[in-house]
């Protein structure tokens, strides 16, 4: 009979315990988010957990993630760790951990990693994109992994409106009004629209994110990509510091989280910028 044990999410790995840093990609539609959740509501979390357990000699395991994702978002670029008392290959965790996970689900690395590494607390800046399919006709593929609009956007116009909310801002008019971080500020590095075929890319990197912060960012650009407000709303809905003028917040399906940045000395294995299907969109930002 299998013994099983939950250690402790720490921010130091205990004795005896090697912390082992793993890449995540999924596809969100079928979850309700990244956390666990209650009721044994479907999360990657739980099926990750699950699988991890199986090539951890039964002895249960509890991740800690760079971001919690929303339900229905995505990710190919999630950073996860755990800790563990077993010595396994890197390669036996991520072979091992996919033999046991939906198909939705696929561990991509595995990286033994110094005991004070923290996948949440240790970085330094996240990145997300956000993808918006613009045509009169609904697409019969990638229903669920993209957005949707039947209008014309004006890319140029969400480009000259995004350069306001770049810097350090109080967000407030841009988080959910749920959202429980202390602090509405936070600093956006780069934030650039990119048409790749009948693609709009929302390419976005900060050192944190609020809830719905990007899917709120969205929902402003794209109402004046749409000509619906005028490019100076975007400066007037920030400078407002109230939810209630940020218009709609943009549907979950087209939003990805690409990648998690850490400082020097942990490092981490190197993917492309997903999702899969815009690996031909060049990277305009390996300068930062």
């Amino acid at each position: 009979m299998s013994v099983t044990m939950t250690p402790a999410v720490d921010e130091v790995a205990a004795p005896g315990f090697t912390r082992i840093a793993l890449g995540i990609d999924y596809k969100g539609s079928n979850y309700r988010g990244f956390q666990l959740q209650p009721d044994g509501v479907p999360s990657v979390q739980g099926a990750v957990e699950q699988a991890l357990q199986q090539v951890n000699a039964g002895l249960s395991v509890r991740l800690s993630c760079a971001g919690r994702t929303d339900a229905m978002v995505h990710a190919c670029g999630q950073v996860v760790h755990f800790d563990t008392p077993h010595v396994r290959p890197m390669r036996a965790w991520v072979m091992g951990a996919n033999r046991y996970l939906p198909s939705d689900i696929s561990v991509t690395w595995a990286k033994e990693m110094p005991a004070d590494f923290h996948s949440r607390f240790s970085a330094v800046a996240r990145r997300y994109r956000y993808v918006i399919y613009s045509d009169e006709i609904r697409p019969a593929h990638l229903g669920q992994e993209v957005t949707w609009t039947h209008r014309q956007l004006d890319v140029e116009r969400m480009q000259n409106a995004a350069q306001c909310l770049v810097g350090t801002h109080d967000f407030s008019a841009l988080r959910a009004a749920g959202c429980q971080a202390r602090s509405p500020v936070r600093t956006i590095h780069h934030l650039r629209i990119i048409e790749f075929g009948k693609l709009i890319v929302i390419d976005v990197r900060a050192n944190a994110f609020l809830h719905h912060m990007v899917r709120n960012i969205a929902g402003v650009l794209m109402m004046i990509g749409a000509g619906d407000r005028p490019i100076k709303w975007a400066k007037e809905v920030l400078e407002s510091r109230d939810r209630s003028m940020g218009g709609v917040t943009a549907a979950p399906y087209g939003l990805y989280m690409v990648k998690v940045e850490y400082p020097e000395q942990f490092i981490l294995p190197e993917r492309f910028l997903g999702p899969h299907f815009l690996s031909g969109l060049p990277d305009t930002f390996t300068d930062l």
